[in-house]
């Protein structure tokens, strides 16, 4: 069942991240859309703590040190990874990003020892094939024009490691993950706050345009406050999913969120499914299948 629940994650993630995507396409404002995003995801936690009556444990150092490690890899991750996309082409950006997930894979393995049998590892590689191959882009040049690119994606790789990974470790040390989710997105959104007060939009040419451009003006925070849902739902299955089944497995399958925006933009934007994306949705299928055949 936690395989479900595992697969449910990636849906519900990659809706948010097709949202990002529709957001960046309407030239929306990047850090309304990450404030968005981390406002309503705070909302969604912040709910669903309330409706589960889950425990909080405020007095515990623990509680705090993980919500700001967590928060900080998502919030950070996000931003190295933007950073490095204008100094480095796509094509190796997010596919070396998305290393983060082999990183976690092999922490819960060799670590907390969970058993990793051959069907399941064949299931792994097959969606960390799957992973790599929704982020080329055969197009795009190959090129590195700044050296920080490198810094950037090493950053990114631990960052979002601590995100994907962070909640595996707070699970054995039997804390709740809901209201560490809820903290760190809350220190999130303040931390893209400044940044979108500081924002300032040019003054439209006339009167007739204000209204338009007024619409446009918080195009990046509409679709943010839509992907923070998502967010918040798909983190949290993917919590439960850790909770009740092994990382090592549960990682891979959530890292094929990019598929969903994949098909998404294929369904409303009239993108084209090319030959890769239609290898990395086989290579899904089969790894997952491959997974449940041979649950140990």
């Amino acid at each position: 069942m936690w395989i479900l629940t595992a697969a449910g994650s990636a849906i519900l993630f990659g809706f948010a991240g097709l949202g990002m995507k529709l957001s960046q396409t309407m030239k929306g404002s990047m850090n309304q859309l990450l404030l968005g995003l981390y406002l309503s995801g705070t909302l969604g936690f912040g709910l669903h703590l309330i409706i589960t009556g889950g425990s909080v444990s405020w007095s515990d150092w623990r509680f705090w040190t993980a919500s700001l490690i967590i928060g900080a890899g998502s919030a950070w991750g996000n931003l190295v990874f933007m950073k490095a996309l204008e100094y480095g082409p796509a094509s190796l950006t997010a596919p070396l990003t998305n290393m983060n997930i082999a990183v976690v894979v092999l922490f819960s393995t060799f670590y907390y020892r969970e058993p990793l049998g051959l069907g399941e590892l064949c299931g792994i590689m097959l969606l960390l094939a799957a992973v790599m191959l929704l982020s080329i882009r055969r197009r795009e040049k190959l090129t590195l024009s700044d050296k920080r690119w490198f810094f950037y994606v090493a950053a990114g790789i631990v960052l979002f490691t601590l995100r994907n990974g962070g909640l595996k470790v707070t699970e054995e040390m039997g804390l709740n993950s809901t209201p560490i989710l809820l903290i760190g997105y809350a220190l999130s959104a303040l931390w893209f706050l400044p940044y979108v007060v500081r924002e300032r939009q040019p003054a439209p040419p006339a009167a007739a345009s204000r209204e338009l451009a007024a619409g446009r003006r918080w195009t990046g925070m509409y679709w943010g406050l839509a992907s923070g849902i998502f967010s918040y739902a798909g983190l949290q299955l993917y919590a439960n999913a850790l909770a009740a089944g092994k990382a090592n497995i549960a990682a891979p399958i959530f890292a094929t969120n990019s598929l969903v925006v994949a098909l998404g933009a294929i369904v409303l934007l009239r993108e084209r499914l090319t030959v890769l994306q239609t290898a990395a949705l086989c290579f899904t299928m089969a790894g997952i299948l491959l997974i449940r055949m041979f649950q140990s």
